[in-house]
């Protein structure tokens, strides 16, 4: 399966489109042309693995499995630091300072490669959309539809990041022949309703049934998820309300609350929260009723066409090296291996049972919180080393010094990932759950505060915080930076945190407020990163404006 995956990557690779001239670099990898690939179903099938492929490289690093954005962190950590949730750790990967500094200009790194990364993308979808309205040989009525559909959707996933990241940005929905060296910038309420449309296609002809699709394929209700939050970029309040509430509606998905799939038995410690990051624990067909959206990065450890810890970085990001501090030992139980490139803020996960300096206490956590037990937030470290029996067993308490270094603080054990026969692993296998149903309720949630339905706004939260075992929330008490809050008890480090910030018009207000390195140089410039330079020099027949402040 791996070696299929590999072959519709390449194939994406070799047709992702050269409409943008610079825009699209030309990467011939192969023998392969569109013409030979879309020839029937199965090259719609291997082109459409190909879109998956490039989505996910997202969470790719060094360029393995043809990954457009590497050689540095983990690329959605630019994402993440300089917001109110981390920041990136002094000496850590300089590839994320900028972001966490403020210091970006048009020439840093994720700023391009973010940039090549979404019009490779939707270069490789228009190709696709091309081929498929003049393709007459298919397998069943349907693929025309559906496989237009899937392409859609990645031209529409491809396109929020671009609108989120450089605002203004071309639009671009076919192959231009010959290359095109005159690109204007499309408006971004422009952009959105094009989103918009894509979405609401891909809604409409995507397979409903998420039983009756392979694991990691697309169905209309991730098409819906993504449609209720640009209704929210759109100011569409009811809209978006009424996106959320039909995936909710649909009955295909539920919140986990009890053990299920690798721990259906409940012989690992934990609670519902936390299998759902045990490894192979993510897909339907394991129990999972709350992912709508899981990419797939592994199938099975140490078997051929298994695929490579390389696929997904993450854990490497959040996770402490605790390895470096004296009675300590690389350990699975603990994470594996970690390089803490970003830190997880105090005023949110707190300081319980530390003494590091400056009393958090369980930050924004009420007590009893699920999602801010034991297991799902390793704030207890005991030294695991036996090769120093003065130590071993006892408890290594925080202190600013540690975490500061990055070796120990409260870690995310949903990042968790280690082997015993492969401690130094740096990524993982795991599949990640890109879009999860809590996430729709507070899609909801924000729709009903934009209406002014406290009420209704507090119900859909309410529905996720019963799962984590704590209070109702009341309307009163019903706002948006309660809201905010609570999605980062819930999803942090799996939404795109810069993303929702901007989105409630929120960016600035809590980076002032929360992140102190940035709170006295924040400003509106910093709410668009810079078109990249090569991108600006490339347009030579037309002056491309770069974003203000830059």
């Amino acid at each position: 399966m791996k070696q299929y995956i590999i072959l519709a990557a390449t194939a994406c690779l070799a047709i992702a489109a050269t409409s943008c001239s610079e825009f699209l670099e030309e990467d011939m990898r192969s023998s392969f042309t569109p013409e030979t690939i879309y020839a029937s179903s199965l090259g719609f099938e291997v082109g459409s693995a190909g879109l998956y492929s490039i989505a996910r490289s997202e969470y790719n690093t060094w360029g393995e499995e043809g990954a457009f954005i590497h050689n540095g962190a983990c690329p959605y950590e630019a994402l993440q630091v300089g917001t109110d949730l981390c920041d990136a750790r002094n000496g850590g990967d300089g590839s994320l300072i900028p972001f966490s500094q403020l210091t970006l200009n048009s020439n840093t790194q994720f700023v391009k490669t973010y940039w090549q990364w979404a019009y490779n993308l939707i270069g490789s979808a228009n190709e696709l959309l091309l081929y498929a309205a003049e393709n007459t040989n298919w397998d069943n009525a349907t693929d025309q539809a559906v496989y237009s559909a899937e392409a859609r959707f990645f031209r529409a996933y491809a396109y929020r990041y671009l609108v989120y990241l450089y605002g203004d940005v071309p639009w671009v929905e076919t192959i231009q022949k010959p290359f095109v060296l005159s690109f204007t910038r499309t408006p971004k309420e422009e952009v959105i309703s094009h989103i918009v449309e894509d979405l609401k296609y891909a809604s409409e002809n995507l397979p409903e049934n998420p039983d009756a699709v392979k694991q990691g394929k697309l169905t209309r209700w991730a098409a819906y998820h993504y449609l209720s939050e640009m209704y929210l970029l759109q100011k569409d309040y009811a809209n978006a309300r009424n996106a959320a509430q039909a995936i909710i509606d649909s009955k295909y998905y539920e919140l986990t609350t009890s053990h299920y799939g690798v721990n259906a038995s409940g012989e690992v410690a934990g609670d519902a929260f936390s299998d759902m990051f045990l490894e192979n624990n993510q897909n339907r067909d394991k129990g999972n009723k709350e992912a709508i959206w899981v990419m797939q990065f592994q199938y099975e450890y140490q078997k051929a066409g298994g695929g490579t810890p390389s696929d997904d970085w993450t854990r490497r990001a959040w996770n402490p090296m605790y390895f470096g501090i004296s009675g300590f030992t690389l350990s699975a139980e603990y994470g594996g291996r970690g390089l803490a490139q970003i830190l997880p803020m105090k005023w949110w996960i707190g300081t319980a049972g530390t003494n590091a300096t400056g009393d958090y206490g369980n930050g924004i956590f009420d007590d009893g919180d699920m999602r801010n037990s034991e297991y799902n937030i390793k704030r207890t470290w005991v030294y695991n080393n036996e090769k120093e029996p003065s130590l071993y067993g006892k408890q290594c308490n925080i202190t600013d010094a540690t975490w500061t270094a990055g070796q120990l603080y409260p870690a995310l054990t949903k990042f968790f990932y280690g082997k015993s026969d492969n401690l130094s692993m740096t990524g993982g296998y795991r599949d990640r759950m890109r879009i999860r149903l809590p996430e729709t309720y507070f899609l909801l949630a924000e729709a009903c505060l934009g209406l002014g339905d406290s009420q209704g706004a507090a119900d859909a939260v309410n529905e996720v915080r019963r799962r984590a075992k704590v209070s109702n929330v009341s309307a009163a008490d019903m706002d948006l930076d309660f809201l905010l809050d609570e999605r980062i008890r819930e999803l942090c480090g799996e939404e795109v945190r810069r993303f929702t910030l901007l989105r409630t018009g929120k960016l600035i207000e809590r980076v002032k407020k929360y992140n102190s390195a940035q709170k006295d140089i924040i400003t509106e410039q910093f709410l668009l990163w810079p078109i990249p330079q090569t991108i600006i020099d490339a347009n030579r027949d037309v002056e491309f404006p770069q974003n203000p402040g830059y």
